[in-house]
């Protein structure tokens, strides 16, 4: 053995008893609370594992959460996630991926608002339950820099090609996916076994006049209701939500160019003459796209302007605009926005996605040819001026998004289970579940 191997040796026990140090340290200012698995620098604690693996149970119906094969095999797995999500954070930490105080609350927020509540009345709501505010923010900063990091390392890995979105846009599955949903009424004037040619004839001649009267603006609704014979008549002939594959074959092909409003027939088969109207349509071809035409100046803040200077600044050029001068020009003199400053401030046809959200705001509330007030958003003080809006149709950009993402989606949970599998491989990793807890038992938590 060289002096220089046996050097590297000795360098490595000093390096896992300094690891192995700052594992005790951590675990004694966790209470000393007992340590069931080491994973690199971290540990897991038998605290964290008991706590998570009662959430686990929870989520699950229907069965015995006492059951002890049960909480064995559960046992097992959740202490698996644990590890694994160990392993992440310290990759999160190497990397530099934190979630800081105020994105935390803006999330928490966000997700408070979703469910129609404020902040604080959130907050109670979790004190009343009995749960820790506190811990719950952990939790949701655990979470989010879970995802961060996977983000950060799996987008790199996953690439969708054109021809792979045409591949899939040209798929039967796909086709069916994302084909339009039609909401159709439906009337039936039945044929009774039995009847004569000339009944059946009569019977075809009110079906006639009834589709003359639903084009001229007769509700069909109450004609359902009146004449139909079918089940859903008192519905007013709602058929509801349908895919094609799951609209009659009889006027399945007739009714799927038809625009909404649009009523076909009368079509005949054994039971009668059918009537329908495509009420409303859902799906990737009505997609529509509200676009405005929008210009703007943007003054940043820096170390020589304050907030309030860049205020003063904005609100002195919009003086100058409406006292007669040019907007295009004074964008190409003051504006600091670098992608519209030489084209005089215009970010042309924009929609509202990816804009800030004060921008978006003072966006949809500035009337065409108008100039706005002065308002701040993220980047800095905006003047915008709308030149018009409309509505753009972007139904096969639409096709085309929703199958670059499901393809993006599929692609990156494989990559995540890969590079998951990668990081658990090469990750020192020592589990300390006592046998008895790996039979079903249930040994203390702490201690031992």
């Amino acid at each position: 053995m060289t002096f220089a191997s046996t050097l590297q040796r000795v360098a490595l026990a000093i390096g896992v008893l300094v690891s192995m140090i700052g594992i005790w340290v951590v675990a004694a200012e966790r209470g000393l609370d007992r340590i069931v698995a080491v994973v690199n620098d971290d540990v897991v604690l038998a605290s964290e594992l008991e706590q998570r693996l009662q959430v686990e149970l929870a989520r699950l119906e229907g069965v015995d959460s006492n059951d002890p094969e049960l909480r064995s095999a559960l046992r097992g797995e959740v202490l698996e996630l644990l590890i694994v999500e160990s392993i992440q954070l310290q990759e999160a930490a190497l990397r530099g991926i934190d979630v800081d105080d105020e994105t935390l609350t803006g999330a928490i927020t966000s997700f408070a608002r979703q469910n129609n509540v404020s902040l604080e009345e959130f907050i109670a709501g979790l004190e009343t339950a009995g749960d820790s505010y506190r811990a719950f923010r952990e939790q949701v900063r655990r979470e989010m820099t879970l995802e961060r990091v996977q983000r950060a390392v799996v987008n790199r890995r996953v690439h969708v090609a054109e021809r792979d979105i045409d591949d899939l846009l040209a798929s039967p599955f796909f086709k069916e996916m994302i084909s339009d949903e039609i909401r159709l009424g439906h009337i039936l004037l039945q044929i009774s076994a039995g009847l004569g040619a000339d009944e059946v004839q009569e019977i075809g001649a009110k079906a006639d006049d009834l589709v003359a009267q639903s084009r001229d603006g007769v509700d069909f609704a109450a004609l359902a209701v009146e004449h139909s014979s079918a089940s859903t008549a008192q519905a007013g002939g709602d058929l509801g939500w349908r895919k094609p594959s799951r609209i009659p074959s009889l006027f399945a092909e007739a009714v799927a160019d038809l625009e909404i409003g649009a009523v076909a027939g009368p079509f005949r088969d054994a039971s009668g003459f059918h009537i329908v109207k495509v009420i409303d349509k859902q799906g990737a071809s009505q997609e529509r796209s509200e676009q405005t035409q929008v210009r703007h100046i943007l003054l940043r803040p820096s170390a020589v302007r304050t907030h309030e200077e860049a205020r003063i600044a904005i609100e002195a050029i919009r003086a100058r605009i409406v006292d007669g001068e040019d907007f295009v020009e004074l964008a190409k003199e003051f504006s600091e926005d670098p992608g519209t400053r030489l084209a005089g401030g215009d970010l042309g046809w924009t929609t509202p996605e990816g804009l800030d959200p004060a921008f978006q705001r003072m966006m949809n509330l500035t009337a065409v040819n108008e100039l706005s007030q002065p308002f701040r958003s993220s980047f800095g003080w905006h003047i915008l001026e709308v030149g018009g809006r409309r509505q753009e149709d972007v139904s096969e950009e639409a096709r085309r998004n929703y199958a670059a993402q499901i393809l993006l989606n599929r692609r990156f949970k494989e990559r995540l289970e890969e590079w998951l599998t990668e990081i658990r491989d090469e990750s020192f990793v020592e589990e300390r579940l006592a046998p008895s807890e790996r039979e079903g038992g249930s040994a203390a938590p702490f201690g031992g």
